[in-house]
């Protein structure tokens, strides 16, 4: 039986209007019927943007689309009731819910406060100015749509390290807030682009404030008696003190009382570094492979001209496989945001062949190369239109997942354009063979073995109309189109 596969149910430009929970509900059983396992939704709860936000800046945790503050009760993707029928519809249908969580900063304060901070270097944030000096700053956080409805905690100055907008004196920067942690020093355990990662973006959580601590582990308790959640997508993960999601993860497994799938968004191309998170972690959690992605995407920009024998090289999947969730786009890196390294359409179906067949590693779909999305967006001073194209074949290559990779696995890696594998399937359970060409029509000659003699295979993708018959020795030669794959099934009567 084939393993997990995940779907990013969401991208960045979604549209408005709070209808994603709706399309979760309608959706549901056929995610489950193709072969969907589980489905990663965006962050549920209300942003600073309100109806607009696409939940990354995260306002207030604990209303999950129920309270009127920011200008709307729901969120972007619709209020709490469409989302606890989401989930529900989800559930019913066999498929796990897994969460963004977005902990590592908080946007769009209720107040202003007086604050004490020190001027930091952007571009080496250890450099940190001895004087520091007054100013007015958004860190008072009372929710008071909410009004003390699931938690009465309120957030100021003492929550956060660091902020991005100061006014009296008006700056903008990045600036360390006067605090009674760390001596003046951002967090430990946090990736080290520029000199230290600890802060990203509007008021960075403190999260040595034990205070904080125990209210994000409350709230994470809290999170799983509200919804059937199976796991959660743990966001911004190198800016976040390795041992606070060791902690955190350890808590939430131990307190949920089902066991939980955890993937961090810790993105640096570099397997070393994700080795070295990993280890800080204790292993408790799967990392994105952001190296194969990157792997996808020259691939897809080179052509013929890349070398398809090396498409693992340097992937966390190839080291790591336990620990590596692999994806071929997301909401990052789809054409116009800010981490943009799309992999082209032509290619999508290869790449998705790789990480949905292969033994190795856990998949990620994303939503528009299931569904497709337009959408129009300014960059570099233009406004740009993109289409974001259907992958024709997707639906069956997550069918296939299901059906056919099953049992061990030969690599077919011999040819700069034309690779393939063969998963030889079990006794109970059928395998296939893979046959992928960034170049022009290619082929493999696999031996299958006697108990295949005479087999008849078809690709059940259906690029091909051919068929492919074994000799009497279990060997055939099985064909792909130029910059295609192929997915061959033993046909049965």
């Amino acid at each position: 039986m084939a393993g997990r596969t995940l779907m990013q149910f969401f991208h960045w430009y979604y549209p408005d209007g709070g209808r994603l929970w709706s399309e979760v509900t309608d959706k549901a059983a056929s995610l489950a019927a193709m072969g969907i396992t589980d489905v990663w939704l965006p962050p549920a709860y209300k942003g600073s943007a309100g109806g607009y936000s696409v939940g990354y800046d995260t306002y207030d945790l604990f209303d999950l689309g129920e309270f009127e503050q920011k200008g709307t009760v729901a969120t972007k993707y619709g209020d709490r009731a469409a989302l606890e029928k989401a989930t529900a519809a989800l559930k019913s249908n066999g498929v796990g819910v897994i969460l963004d969580v977005v902990l590592n900063h908080k946007m769009g304060a209720d107040e202003k406060e007086s604050v004490q901070v020190r001027r930091v270097d952007a571009d080496d944030r250890t450099k940190i100015e001895d004087e520091a000096f007054s100013a007015l700053a958004y860190t008072r956080f009372t929710f008071p749509g909410r009004n003390g409805t699931h938690s009465k905690f309120i957030w100021d100055m003492k929550c956060f390290s660091g902020v991005d907008v100061i006014e009296q004196p008006d700056e903008t920067g990045v600036f360390r807030l006067v605090n009674e942690y760390g001596d003046g020093e951002w967090n430990e355990e946090v990736d080290q682009e520029n000199g230290n990662f600890d802060y990203l973006m509007g008021a960075n959580v403190e999260l040595r404030n034990k205070a904080v601590y125990e209210e994000l582990k409350y709230w994470g308790r809290w999170m799983a008696e509200q919804l059937p959640l199976d796991g959660f997508r743990l966001d911004a993960a190198k800016h976040i003190p390795a041992w606070f999601f060791r902690d955190w993860v350890g808590h939430m497994r131990d307190t949920a009382g089902r066991d939980l799938f955890v993937v961090a968004e810790y993105w640096h191309p570099d397997m070393d570094v994700l080795k070295n998170y990993l280890d800080l972690v204790d292993h408790q959690l799967m990392v994105f492979d952001v190296a194969l992605h990157h792997r996808f995407h020259e691939a897809s920009k080179q052509g013929g001209d890349f070398d398809m024998r090396t498409i693992f090289d340097g992937s966390l999947v190839s080291a790591l496989p336990a620990h590596a969730v692999t994806l071929v786009d997301n909401h990052d890196t789809q054409p116009l945001q800010s981490l943009e390294a799309a992999v082209e359409p032509w290619f999508k179906p290869l790449a998705y062949a790789l990480i949905l067949l292969r033994e190795q590693g856990v998949p990620c779909v994303f939503y528009p190369d299931l569904y497709g999305a337009s959408y129009t967006d300014a960059k570099d001073g233009h406004e740009r239109s993109v289409d974001m194209p259907v992958i024709e074949c997707l639906p069956k290559l997550v069918e296939a997942r299901q059906r056919f990779a099953n049992g061990p696995q030969t690599d077919l890696f011999d040819d700069p354009h034309c690779i393939g594998f063969v998963r030889h399937g079990t006794a109970d359970e059928p395998g296939c063979v893979v046959i992928l060409s960034n170049g022009e029509n290619g082929s493999k000659t696999v031996e299958l073995g006697a108990g295949h003699a005479g087999g008849i295979f078809i690709d059940y993708l259906g690029h091909r109309d051919d068929q492919v018959q074994l000799g009497d020795d279990g060997k055939g030669v099985f064909p792909t189109n130029g910059g295609s794959v192929s997915v061959w099934v033993r046909q049965t009567a």
